[in-house]
């Protein structure tokens, strides 16, 4: 029986999962972060291990014998701590953090360093910069899944795999290493860091669990998912639509975006999409900033739904918008574009327009910026993508998945699980543990809970168009915003 770990944003989860890749129990509780002041996101780095070791321990006595743990986590998220005493210097900022945008524009102007302020490398900057002398105290810098390895294995391991480590800021994908002129950049010394191991085989021992199990995988949680849903090979893509929504793709080794540390012309990025026995696999990523938060603003501020469910039903009410369109940018828009000073934006709205208008245009507009990402990824990525699959809530609403594959005219096939993070790290650790060969092999155990395909009748030619005038509307309405390039 494998263990999986899924540190998420707002929550814990832990499952097991049997030899056969099937999750057999799943449990998850609510760990969201702080917010103190707008802009800054906060957690506790203590409760969080703290967390997960208990919610762990808790299943393993419904569960034994537990023969590997797999951790899958949030990428970029940010931990400093005393590597003696194992006591945080200080919170543990979120991706979601914004308190160094400053910090980043300096990191461009005066370096010619790109680097965006939901990476790694300014937040340790700024932690280390909170406690005097820092730099010559023996201090660990690591992401969450480098603490919780860490505190799992009773301070014994420090590591992180190439997944995380490649969006932190300071990985080089030339040297599949720490890069000493980035490190220097931001002043992390690199002996903070932790050592760089495969997202598959044994890394730590987990002495804090019952029996001290081997882990066994270690990935971020969107490669993890695009291993879940079997898209281990290109033209395959999968699209988790949480908070937000991220495509993630597996590239060829001649992908412009393979090995890559610049964003492309079309607002991808490159990534590892996991590293097994010494090897890389390369893959591209395209990103939206708002999914499923609004949904979570039509039921919490608009009081337009009662639960995310009911935006099916409201929706399914009409049988089409009558020209109405939402372009869901609360934060800004990611890929293409990467407008940060966008906003949402309705447009179309007549004395007719109805709730159920509005409830079917807000889910239409995140199917559109789902196929923004397909887009993107397939002309940065030079990727002909041919099936998406989906993951995450927002893939258990039929009207939604059937807008996408509207939109994107390529059939959607929805994943059996919601987290296809934590069947993907499962399954890694079966590769870890030699009862699967090889990652790619983990293809095989792919099983959709349905397939949706495009409406031949849509006119999809003329509903991108509409969008893309929709999408003009919403562009640069906070100029200072807009301005910044990261």
């Amino acid at each position: 029986m494998i263990l999986v770990i899924d540190v998420g944003t707002t929550s814990v989860r832990v499952a097991t999962m049997n030899s056969e890749g099937n999750i057999v129990d799943f449990h998850q509780q609510q760990q969201p972060p702080s917010t103190p002041f707008p802009g800054l996101v906060e957690f506790d780095p203590k409760m969080l291990a703290r967390t997960v070791i208990e919610l762990a321990s808790s299943v393993m006595t419904r569960a034994q014998p537990i023969s590997g743990v797999a951790i899958t986590t949030q990428r970029a998220s940010t931990v400093v701590w005393d590597r003696a005493s194992g006591e945080p210097i200080g919170p543990g900022l979120s991706w979601q953090d914004l308190r160094t945008v400053g910090e980043c524009m300096t990191a461009k102007s005066e370096h010619g360093v790109a680097v965006a302020p939901n990476q790694s490398a300014t937040k340790a900057q700024w932690l280390l910069n909170s406690v005097e002398h820092a730099r010559h105290r023996d201090f660990c810098v690591g992401t969450v899944d480098s603490w919780i390895v860490w505190s799992l294995s009773q301070g014994q391991s420090h590591v992180t795999d190439h997944t995380n480590a490649a969006v932190t800021g300071w990985y080089s994908p030339h040297l599949a290493d720490w890069d000493d002129r980035l490190c220097a950049v931001f002043d992390t010394p690199p002996t903070m860091l932790p050592h760089i191991v495969d997202s598959v085989g044994q890394c730590a021992v987990a002495q804090a669990l019952p029996g001290a199990p081997p882990i066994v995988a270690v990935i971020g949680d969107q490669q993890a998912s695009l291993v879940g849903q079997g898209c281990v090979s290109p033209g395959l893509a999968k699209i988790t639509f949480g908070t937000g929504g991220m495509l993630d793709t597996v590239v060829s080794e001649r992908s412009p975006l393979a090995q890559s540390t610049r964003r492309g012309e079309g607002g991808c990025f490159g990534i590892v999409a996991w590293a097994e026995h010494g090897k890389r696999v390369f893959g591209a990523e395209s990103i939206m900033l708002a999914a499923g938060s609004n949904i979570d603003w039509l039921r919490d501020d608009l009081n337009l739904i009662s639960s995310s469910a009911e935006s099916h039903d409201i929706a399914s009410m009409c049988q089409s918008t009558e020209g109405v369109l939402f372009v869901p940018a609360p934060l800004g828009l990611g890929t293409p574009h990467w407008d940060y000073g966008a906003r949402s934006t309705f447009v179309g709205l007549t004395r007719g327009t109805t709730r159920s208008h509005m409830v079917r245009a807000v889910l239409e507009g995140v199917a559109h910026r789902g196929a923004d990402l397909v887009e993107a990824v397939g002309s940065d990525a030079v990727a002909n993508i041919e099936v998406v699959r989906v993951d995450g809530g927002m893939s258990r609403n039929p009207t939604f998945v059937q807008a996408l594959a509207n939109f994107t005219g390529i059939n959607v096939e929805v994943s059996p699980h919601t987290e296809g993070t934590t069947l993907g790290a499962g399954r890694l650790a079966l590769v870890g543990l030699n009862q699967i060969a090889q990652v790619s092999d983990t293809a095989e155990l792919w099983d959709p809970q349905i397939v949706v395909f495009p409406d031949n009748s849509f006119d999809r030619i003329g509903a991108r168009l509409q969008w893309e005038k929709a999408t003009s509307r919403s562009l640069g309405w906070i100029p200072e915003l807009s301005s910044l390039d990261f």
